[in-house]
């Protein structure tokens, strides 16, 4: 619910700080003194219509702020949108505050929690926690999507509204996957012949990893074979045959290893040493061994060299195709094999999808017309108790409808012998329907004229639906238009019935609309420094009593008395329905 509304330098107002109550709220005041501004500033808070002409004479800007508590149901609601833009506070809070500025020059600030929001966020917002009913105001009822959500939720069909949803959503990704496997066939026949085309020039090359760097390393040795050659040679004589009449180094070492072999005989000292002298010298005899035969394998092959640059050449190719390296080139043959398999059976896949969806279209229709069958009976009950509730309005002859229509589709899902269009709501579309006055024929309740009328068939409709409808904060700007003093008794009694389910604030000309307040509130204009303002102040006991005596036309006796009446009875009225449904008391 709103629980405090602040509002600052908005049209005649310099500064109002209004605190509600839960129930019915119900602002009185002679005409033009502003109760309609604070109706008006409530709907620019929630994302309204916003003007520089709002700005008080005088001001830079115009501030609007609303804390709202917030209960289960409605943190529910909201939760997704919070969640959708950031502005969920940490840990569970049951407050919200939404704030508005309207600035000279055009630019207009709107905060959540204190965080800047884009207008459209804090209208999503809004629509959630307050509809309002005003000359300028649309009702969320005259929406034909809100129609259909108020039925469902009034009919009590959430499981049904789940299951469609599933399944519509499988039939949509089938649908997906079914228009892109039926992508243009000759693209596909391009693609598989590119397909069919790499995969065999890759597996025509017979890659094997780490096979670049071999014949890179392999190459560089016939490069070079001569000088390696001689190299080779070279060391291989240092080591084991000499050269002209220098010893080898294997023989200088062995003449080494006798005389440490004759110090060791003298001197125990040296025979590790002599042990390790044998193992140099076994050493140098394998490496030896080792650079001759290497060689001997030295090849002078030029037809070898030129065979390994033409290998060198493929792989690059395929290089600059399909990856740096024969790893990613071997890697793209695999996910190319794996793509032209799945174009190849494309058909069966193809096949097996249609015939999901046609299954999914049997089960979307059987479902939707169950659902219907629900609605419909709803909808029965629903123009029986908004009719009801006319007929207390003084609108006996009104009538009123709710029409399920269905719109005929090639493609659609299979109900009762037929196709329909269908969405994730179901196969219908919803439309509440009136006739105000007999002999008239049923319209669409958007279409209907505005004025005392329209009040009426508005609360007619908030109180049937009242359990069903989600928005906790309810405000009807002046819903007593064009009625008189014996229905707007049954107009603040109906209010007050609403006023169990939803906060209400209701501004009002009727006495008899204002005795049912839980909460009054008196909106005037005084004059302060040479400028009119608008102040409310909250009526108690005779403050109240003698406010009533002024709207019943004076404040004489009898107008006094009658005021006092006025409160009696909605006293006795309130105390025993109390009585009789405690459980249903207002915390």
């Amino acid at each position: 619910m709103l629980v405090e509304l602040h509002v600052r330098d908005f049209a005649i107002i310099d500064e109002v700080v209004l605190r509600l109550e839960p129930g019915l709220n119900v602002l009185t005041g002679e005409t033009g003194a502003g109760k309609s501004l604070l109706v008006d500033a409530v709907a620019v808070l929630v994302g309204g219509r916003a003007d520089v002409e709002m700005i008080r004479a005088g001001a830079e800007r115009a501030l609007i702020e609303g804390l709202f508590q917030v209960n289960e149901a409605t943190a529910a609601l909201l939760a997704p949108i919070l969640d959708e833009y950031g502005l969920r506070e940490e840990g569970a809070t049951s407050e919200l505050v939404l704030s508005r500025e309207i600035r000279q020059g055009g630019r207009h600030v709107a905060r959540v929690n204190g965080r800047l929001v884009p207008l459209h966020v804090l209208k999503e917002i809004g629509q959630v926690l307050v509809d309002i009913h005003g000359q300028t105001e649309h009702l969320s009822l005259l929406r034909a999507r809100e129609q259909l959500e108020l039925l469902d939720r009034y009919a009590g069909v959430g499981e049904l509204r789940a299951a469609l949803a599933e399944r519509v959503a499988r039939w949509r990704a089938v649908r997906r996957e079914i228009e892109q496997l039926r992508q243009d066939e000759r693209e596909k026949a391009r693609r598989m012949d590119l397909l069919r085309f790499q995969i065999e020039e890759i597996e025509a090359a017979r890659l094997r990893e780490g096979e670049e760097e071999a014949l890179l390393q392999e190459r560089n040795r016939l490069a070079n074979a001569e000088q390696l050659a001689h190299l080779a040679d070279a060391v291989y004589r240092a080591l084991y045959e000499g050269e002209d009449e220098a010893p080898s180094a294997l023989d200088r070492l062995s003449e080494a290893a006798r005389a440490l072999q004759a110090l060791a005989r003298i001197d125990p000292f040296f025979q590790p040493y002599l042990e390790a002298m044998e193992g140099l010298s076994a050493q140098v005899e394998d490496l030896a061994r080792a650079v001759r035969d290497y060689r001997e394998r030295i090849e002078f092959n030029p037809r070898r060299l030129v065979q390994i640059e033409e290998r060198l050449d493929l792989i690059r190719r395929l290089q600059r195709k399909y990856g740096d390296t024969v790893a990613e080139i071997l890697a793209y043959a695999r996910r190319a094999r794996q793509e032209l398999e799945t174009l190849t059976h494309a058909e069966e896949r193809l096949a097996d999808l249609e015939e999901e969806a046609e299954r999914l279209l049997r089960e979307i229709g059987e479902i939707g017309e169950a659902l219907s069958r629900r609605r419909q009976e709803a909808a029965d009950r629903l123009a029986r108790e908004v009719e009801a509730q006319l007929a207390d309005l003084r609108m006996a002859g009104a009538r009123f409808a709710v029409a399920l229509e269905r719109t005929p589709d090639e493609e659609g899902a299979y109900a009762n012998g037929a196709r329909w269009a269908f969405d994730a709501t179901g196969l219908d579309r919803v439309i509440f329907l009136i006739a105000p006055n007999v002999g008239e024929g049923l319209r669409p309740l958007a279409r209907i004229a505005s004025g005392g009328e329209t009040s009426r068939l508005m609360l007619a409709l908030k109180v049937a639906l009242a359990r069903a409808d989600p928005v906790p904060t309810l405000i009807f700007d002046e819903i007593d238009q064009g009625i008189g003093g014996r229905v707007g008794a049954v107009v603040g009694e109906k209010l007050w019935r609403l006023a169990r389910h939803h906060q209400v604030l209701c501004v009002t000309h009727l006495p008899q609309l204002a005795g049912f307040g839980d909460a009054h509130f008196k909106v005037e204009k005084q004059v302060a420094g040479e400028r009119t303002v608008a102040r409310v102040q909250r009526l108690e006991g005779e403050a109240r009593v003698a406010e009533l005596a002024q709207m019943l036309g004076g404040t004489g006796r009898a107008a006094v008395q009658s005021a006092r009446e006025i409160l009696e009875y909605v006293a006795r009225l309130k105390a025993g329905e109390e009585a009789r449904s405690p459980s249903r008391r207002r915390s």
